[in-house]
């Protein structure tokens, strides 16, 4: 059984696009179209407007929280091709940091895993995704993987700091060997998978099963299982769900969890990656759950309220 168990009036004056929760679940991001991010204190079911930050000049399509290991720090992306970094010092939200090295809208911003260092993953519709790596002294290093999806990328989502099959196998006290790697999606109707070699980002398999855009990736969190997953959500009304059991990642099969009778926006796993929430434009969210053979079962349906459903977090991964 699934209930709603808090609804927030966050007095956008248009669509909202995505709502993202702290790493503690203690506040609320949301970003709409009337060119606002705001964020709440939503603890004991309450919803306290903190901050209603602008410097946005179009319609905001996501936000994400970074590790609070590194402040209160949250990035937004818009169509107005910026990508903007807010940081609360003394209580106050600033804007400490604005990117706009993309040519066209800015579609997806995802956090690195916090062993990575603060590190912004940022896909474009003008085909490239950058990378800003913070280095210290409010400076920040660009890295652009150029041509990443031809006519646009639409979602990024980073693979865990975890080494696969590393619960089994890695001995006590030895520092894993860490590969960073991200997934994107774009409008190639592909799902790509980036790792980083030498200093330098190298294609690494390409998934096909979508035969239109792909609207948003969901890299799995992990505890070192061998098996990666990722999901992802396409115009097509499908969500696939991508499993690769060799260590190498070179190996990936695509499993049909649901095909929708509408386009699917937003795909999200829970911190424990057993449950996936799904929303897309038949304005529903519904939430999944792999059983003992390996079928996906929808658990829940949640209708709530009259307008369209864009996004609502599960905990504090991916976007949704």
């Amino acid at each position: 059984m699934v209930s709603v168990i808090n609804t927030v009036d966050t007095s956008h004056e248009d669509m909202i696009h995505d709502a993202q929760m702290d790493y503690y679940g203690t506040r609320l991001a949301t970003c709409s179209s009337d060119r606002s991010v705001k964020i709440f204190d939503v603890r004991n079911g309450g919803q306290i407007l903190i901050a209603d930050l602008r410097g946005h000049e179009g319609p905001v399509w996501q936000v994400a929280w970074a590790h609070p290991m590194y402040g209160n720090i949250l990035a937004s992306c818009s169509y107005d091709r910026k990508v903007i970094i807010w940081k609360e010092e003394n209580g106050t939200w600033e804007k400490t940091y604005e990117y706009t090295g993309h040519d066209s809208s800015v579609n997806s911003v995802c956090w690195a895993p916090q062993d990575y260092g603060l590190i912004l993953a940022c896909g474009s519709s003008d085909g490239a995704i950058s990378l800003l790596n913070y280095t210290g002294d409010g400076q920040w290093e660009v890295k652009k993987i150029g041509n990443a999806h031809t006519i646009g990328c639409n979602a990024v989502s980073w693979a865990p700091a975890v080494v696969p099959g590393s619960l089994l196998e890695q001995p006590s006290g030895q520092k894993p060997n860490y590969i960073k790697r991200f997934a994107s999606g774009g409008c190639d109707n592909l799902i790509k998978i980036w790792k980083e070699e030498d200093g330098q980002w190298k294609e690494e398999q390409k998934l096909e099963a979508h035969s239109d855009w792909v609207r948003d990736v969901a890299w799995a969190p992990s505890i070192g299982l061998p098996t990666s997953t990722i999901a992802s959500c396409s115009q097509d009304g499908r969500v696939f769900i991508w499993m690769c059991d060799d260590a190498s990642g070179n190996s990936w099969s695509p499993k049909l969890l649901h095909k929708f009778n509408d386009v699917v926006w937003h795909v999200s796993w829970s911190i424990t990656a057993n449950i996936l929430a799904v929303s897309g434009g038949d304005n529903k969210v519904t939430l999944w759950k792999e059983s003992v053979d390996g079928q996906w079962a929808c658990i829940s349906d949640v209708n709530k309220g009259q307008g369209a459903v864009s996004a609502i977090t599960e905990g504090q991964q991916n976007e949704q």
